[in-house]
């Protein structure tokens, strides 16, 4: 049978809806619970020791001559001159440029790379023992969640979304500390935020307070301002 990579999605699809027999299920499950251990394991070792770091979200498809990928680079080298780690998705776009700034300002660069149909490949500007490259994307959720005191929330497409949703989610919910979540460009993400308000406030999905849980600023020094005052605030200091 052709690898899953080489099928149409026609052909995936159905393949997704063939039956299996049990020794084939109980092979895959057994080995999948492995595999996935085996990179919980290698992130949870590599990372542990890291300390306060601040994660930067955002498009992989931007250039370097983009404003966003300069917007991005000039947050992560100030942040990391104010004593934090960076860490990014690992692979090009916003994602270099977080760790650019980073590695430029002397400070730590982790990138948490994902294994993609189409080939993902880590930025150079992270620190040789701090890329860890995942094949699951909820293992490497689990990282930027674990590992991360604050959120910088760049432009970007539906992972840039996704991302920044299970941090506020998890917030909301009281799954996590109430870390800062900052969106940088307003003009990007305020249609966003009127939607919010709009629909899921007005409607009573969520309550108004819940706004409460991300900041909207337009400049890299609005950005780090918002995560240093979140650490004046609570009497922190990174340990770098």
């Amino acid at each position: 049978m052709k690898e899953t990579e080489e099928l149409s999605e026609e052909e995936k699809i159905r393949d997704a809806f063939t039956q299996k027999g049990w020794n084939e299920i109980k092979s895959y499950d057994s080995w999948e619970i492995f595999r996935v251990m085996s990179e919980f394991v290698e992130g949870f070792e590599k990372l542990a020791r890291i300390g306060p770091c601040v994660t930067i979200f955002g498009s992989a498809r931007v250039k370097p001559s983009n404003v966003y990928y300069k917007l991005s680079e000039e947050i992560a080298y100030l942040l990391t001159k104010k004593g934090f780690g960076i860490i990014s998705g690992g692979g090009p776009g916003i994602m270099e440029a977080a760790n650019k700034g980073a590695h430029f300002a002397g400070g730590r660069s982790v990138g948490l790379n994902i294994t993609l149909p189409f080939e993902q490949t880590a930025n150079p500007f992270i620190d040789s023992d701090k890329l860890l490259t995942f094949d699951h994307f909820y293992v490497r959720k689990v990282m930027f969640m674990k590992y991360s005191q604050g959120y910088i929330v760049m432009p970007g497409g539906f992972g840039t979304l996704d991302e920044m949703f299970e941090a506020i989610t998890l917030i909301q919910t009281h799954k996590m500390v109430n870390f800062p979540i900052v969106l940088v460009v307003k003009k990007y993400w305020q249609g966003l935020v009127d939607w919010i308000k709009d629909r899921l406030v007005e409607e009573q999905h969520v309550k108004p307070e819940d706004l409460n849980i991300f900041a909207l600023v337009d400049t890299a020094e609005e950005a780090v301002q918002h995560i240093e005052d979140f650490y004046t605030k609570y009497a922190l200091k990174p340990n770098f």
